[in-house]
């Protein structure tokens, strides 16, 4: 029944390939920033509604987070969804530089491939459910603000994931790879300085520079880099400085991202940050307030489910380009020096990787290779592998060394390249479900190890219980 039911799914993705793909654009004509995806998540939900799911709009506080569901009972397999755009990246789908709108937001991580490869996947396993009255329940979840406030971590928190039984997700990337690396978790917290404004000139003895403090805090958590394990990472930029010169400040505000291999790591080197920002408000008569953006933690990978991912990305068979698309990829890579091609490739430490320094497309479907590593990247995935096995695999959407948050993702995943990507992505997602659905000793397996990974440990939400989802983020 397995193989039928997959043929099933793998047809009705490819009879409507031109709609979903439609879609795919559309949305990455939207390019909404997190949590104000309101035409993206709607376009997606209504698609979903209209194939016979049950949709739950808004859910964990957050507008454009869904979840929708079809069927009843166990087991209860779950597939995300992302579609947040990133600020200041617009791009026309070509192979140069060239903003749509100079300073909007551009689709730089194929979120826009992202949430309709689930859709589309989770359509075609309902189809085939359907079709061999399979038993069981599909949910997928539309999860906002992966880039910015992290909208799964929210869901998690108000047991959005609870009872889910295996999650599987699909991103863009360079490589066709289900990995097994882990991932940093991390704080994302802004400081509001606050002084007494003076005539910079004429009385500054009367001021108290906010600035001043936001300077001093960033020196003291540069010295701070020396005294923290040499994986973490501290990120920041100075929202607000002041006015003009001649005055001093009143207000100023510094966002920081602080990152780490494990949760209770970027505890500890938080717990140090807050104390270098009240140094600095000593030493300048200042005071601060805190908004506590959000938090992930450190993603618990699972082999059971990369290995299902791969042997259907190899039955499957990845893309074919045509002409034209070879040609887009290969102006893509005039872009990209050798130096930087092969700096990414060597750090992704796949096996072999010299190999790849001349090719532009990667079609190979290998193993997973990176058991033991972790990501220097963060996302929100990770809290959800906390509470159910979770895989989220990647399909080769661009040019191999395109760097990550660029014009060059924008463009790749606005054509042809990103088109492939998500066709193969939604096929995959959707013969992975149908094994997971039909196949219990597989989704045993998987659940045996998520148990083994977590250790005896349990899952304890990184937000504060007071912080809420930042539906404003943007317009601060």
């Amino acid at each position: 029944m397995s193989e039928t039911a997959k043929q099933k799914a793998l047809d009705g993705i490819s009879q409507n390939e031109s709609r979903i793909i439609n879609i795919s654009d559309k949305i990455w004509e939207f390019a909404e920033l997190g949590l104000q995806e309101f035409k993206s998540s709607s376009l997606i939900a209504e698609e979903l509604r209209k194939a016979g799911f049950k949709v739950q709009m808004g859910v964990a506080g957050m507008p454009t987070a869904f979840v929708a569901t079809y069927g009843s009972g166990r087991p209860v397999i779950g597939v995300m969804g992302e579609y947040d755009a990133l600020p200041g990246l617009s791009q026309k789908p070509i192979p140069t530089k060239a903003p749509l709108k100079e300073g909007a937001p551009g689709h730089g991580c194929g979120h826009n491939i992202h949430g309709v490869s689930g859709m589309a996947g989770t359509i075609g396993a309902k189809v085939a459910m359907e079709a061999a009255g399979m038993k069981g329940t599909l949910k997928f979840f539309g999860t906002p603000a992966e880039e910015s406030a992290s909208g799964k971590v929210f869901m998690v928190r108000e047991g959005v994931f609870d009872g889910v039984d295996a999650v599987l997700s699909h991103h863009s990337s360079s490589m066709n790879t289900a990995d097994l690396s882990s991932s940093l978790a991390n704080n994302s917290v802004k400081f509001h300085f606050h002084g007494v404004s003076a005539h910079a000139a004429g009385s500054p003895e009367q001021g108290r520079s906010a600035m001043d403090a936001v300077e001093l805090m960033n020196i003291g958590v540069n010295f701070l880099r020396e005294h923290v394990i040499q994986e973490a990472r501290v990120h920041y930029v100075v929202e607000a400085g002041g006015d003009q010169p001649n005055v001093v400040p009143a207000y100023s505000r510094s966002w920081y991202l602080i990152r780490a291999p494990e949760r209770d790591q970027v505890d500890e080197i938080y717990s140090r940050i807050l104390e270098i920002a009240k140094g600095a408000t000593m030493m300048t008569g200042t005071t601060y307030k805190l908004e506590f953006i959000k938090a992930v933690y450190n993603k618990l990978p699972n082999r059971v489910l990369s290995e299902l991912v791969v042997s259907n990305m190899r039955q499957i068979g990845a893309p074919r380009y045509t002409e034209e698309e070879q040609r887009f990829a290969k102006e893509i890579s005039k872009t990209i020096t050798s130096e930087m091609k092969r700096g990414s490739l060597r750090k992704s430490k796949r096996p072999g990787w010299e190999k790849l320094m001349d090719i532009d497309l990667d079609q190979t479907i290998p193993d997973a290779w990176d058991e033991g590593d972790v990501s220097p990247g963060s996302t929100d995935v990770s809290d959800v592998s906390w509470k159910t096995p979770t895989m989220e695999f990647n399909t080769a959407t661009f040019v191999l060394g395109t760097p990550g948050h660029s014009w060059q993702n924008v463009a790749q995943s606005g054509m042809g390249l990103g088109h492939k990507s998500l066709i193969f992505g939604a096929k995959t997602l959707s013969t992975s479900v149908i094994d997971l659905l039909t196949k219990p000793e597989v989704l045993k397996r998987a659940q045996d190890e998520f148990a083994q990974r977590l250790a005896g440990r349990v899952y304890k939400s990184p937000l504060p219980p007071e912080v809420k989802p930042p539906l404003n983020l943007w317009s601060k």
